[in-house]
């Protein structure tokens, strides 16, 4: 059977699970729509932590990242590890300790004010919505590479499975779909990095053939005859300061992600939450050890494909030829001499590639056989309509839970919350879907901005909001207004509007880190300028930290005590 044929069924049966486990977990309850009722073990929670960390942005786009910037790109790698030991050390067991549904409940009620609430909401939807659009777009690349139809009908196509499963089932539905996704999503990266590391080094093992082989000698010298720097050369695509920059703020963005955290709602408990943590990282090491192997390969292997190749034998190539229908590949012989020549000169470069492609035509570059590369499809697939949930459900839980049941209708019923709930996925997903068809970035990029916002918004006021009992509200939302602000205008400055890099020459992948020293300055500046926090504020604080005590119960706070 041809690839197109194994993609139909691969992809089909996926989808039939997905659309299956969700059907299942349709439930009926706020709690079940939020939060999986608070049911789900460590062990799956893990799991789904993992695939919503493996998302579209990892799947597809961390390797291409990485691939084409050597060196300069391991920070998206350790970026990884490190931000999910600072959310099992410091986030997580005490979120899930205080309860609630969401990040803005939490943001909400610890600083005792409506206005730190809405001022979260804000940024978790800014967050949520950018997240999104890069999972939207991975949806649309393998559909439109593997179904051959266009990027615009791949991304409707995604927003039509996505809405069935978050809709129906939300918290729970979307928790059990995620762990089959992310079963799928590993084995699906895993085999084509094991055959193209075996065929290219003989070792099998992506780990010890990145390691111990000649592979990145060969790719160095390669670099070099092209005109490029050595794969490994550091910092000659980015600055040692703008580089540590992005992978701090990284680090810390991807711990406060909101659409991590609320996967520790889920459990039933703070040990769970821990356990989970570890389970995670464990199912995200696999692939993160991956990464750094399967990058050089395809990197190594579509140079020896593509270079000073003629335009006869390119087009002969049936991938190359199909990729190129997608738009996300292109030849042009500038000079005439028959012959395609990739070079770091934009002017003389005959080659444009998209890094997004590169992990998922790596096993069609390699002549693997094509069940894997069918397999690699449902695998993308996997990994951006996992993370595309999850985002969904958060940001129609900051406006149906935060927004419209905290603060406009207290006593809306359970059926009120859900259907207004399930009318903010819908809207959610039509925002997504244009931007998926419309990206302002590939894929690693639009989610690296999400992530600076993240960093730059929630960290300082969850780790303050754990570890300072005197932290109060007006820090806290000045803190987080600033941050939010200035890194959001720096983005959009930087990324649109063509703004020169004028803070230390930092990328706006990396200013998210600034933001967050200005938010932790300006919270501490100013919560030590007002009043303190009430009484039973602060003692809630001690008792979240204490490994005996139970948080002090908060929801009963009078309305006159919030803004």
């Amino acid at each position: 059977m041809n690839t197109e044929v194994w993609t139909f069924i691969f992809v089909t049966i996926s989808l039939m699970l997905y659309l299956y486990i969700g059907w299942r977990s349709r439930v009926q309850d706020s709690e079940g729509f939020f939060v999986a009722d608070r049911g789900v073990p460590a062990i799956a929670n893990g799991a789904a932590t993992a695939a919503d960390f493996m998302s579209a942005v990892s799947f597809i786009s961390i390797a291409g990242a990485v691939s084409i910037l050597g060196y300069d790109g391991s920070y998206y790698v350790m970026a990884a590890t490190g931000g999910y030991i600072l959310l099992g050390l410091l986030l997580a067991p005490y979120l899930r300790k205080f309860g609630k549904y969401t990040l803005p409940d939490f943001i909400g009620d610890r600083y005792y004010s409506n206005i730190a609430r809405i001022v979260a909401v804000i940024a978790a939807l800014i967050i949520s919505l950018t997240f999104v659009v890069g999972q939207m777009r991975g949806v649309g690349i393998v559909f439109s590479r593997f179904l051959q139809v266009p990027i615009e009908v791949g991304v409707v196509i995604g927003m039509v499975i996505v809405a069935f499963f978050a809709i129906l089932g939300g918290m729970k539905g979307i928790t059990w779909t995620q762990v089959a996704q992310y079963f799928i999503l590993i084995v699906a990266y895993l085999i084509p990095a094991i055959a193209i590391c075996n065929i290219l080094t003989n070792i099998p093992l992506p780990q010890l053939a990145f390691t111990f082989s000649d592979l990145v000698e060969k790719l160095n010298q390669v670099q070099v005859d092209l005109g490029f720097p050595e794969y490994t050369a550091a910092f000659s695509k980015k600055t040692m300061l703008d580089v540590l920059f992005i992978t701090i703020s990284s680090m810390v963005g991807l711990a406060s992600l909101p659409h991590v955290i609320v996967r520790f709602y889920t459990v039933p408990n703070v040990t769970a939450a821990r356990y989970s943590v570890a389970w995670a990282l464990l199912f995200i090491a696999i692939f993160s050890t991956t990464v750094p192997a399967l990058a050089a390969a395809a990197r190594y292997n579509l140079i020896d494909n593509l270079h000073n190749k003629t335009v006869e034998e390119v087009q002969q190539l049936d991938w190359a030829t199909k990729w190129q229908n997608t738009g996300l590949l292109e030849f042009t012989d500038k000079n005439n001499d028959g012959r395609l020549q990739l070079t770091p000169e934009t002017e003389t470069n005959e080659i444009i590639l998209d890094p997004d492609i590169i992990t998922l035509s790596t096993p069609e570059v390699a002549k693997l056989a094509p069940w894997v590369i069918a397999l690699v499809a449902a695998g993308g697939l996997a990994a951006a309509l996992s993370t595309a949930s999850g985002l969904l459900l958060v940001i129609s839980s900051a406006i149906a839970h935060d927004v419209y049941y905290r603060l406009i209708n207290p006593e809306a019923s359970e059926a009120k919350r859900l259907m207004v709930g399930r009318i903010m996925v819908v809207l959610a997903i039509a925002f997504a879907g244009y931007f998926g068809i419309n990206p302002p970035g590939f894929v690693i990029e639009i989610a690296t901005l999400g992530v600076g916002v993240a960093a730059a918004t929630f960290f300082p006021a969850i780790i303050l909001g754990v570890f300072d009992q005197r932290t109060n509200r007006e820090g806290a939302v000045s803190g987080m207004v600033v941050g939010l602000v200035f890194t959001s205008i720096y983005i959009i400055g930087v990324r649109f509007y063509g703004m020169p890099t004028w803070f230390l020459g930092l990328s706006d992948q990396g200013i998210g880190t600034i933001g967050m020293l200005l938010n932790f300055v300006v919270t501490l500046l100013v919560s030590r300028m007002t009043v303190p926090p009430p009484l039973e504020i602060q003692e809630m604080v001690g008792d979240l930290r204490s490994p005996l005590a139970a948080p002090a119960p908060i929801s009963d706070i009078g309305e006159e005590e919030l803004d």
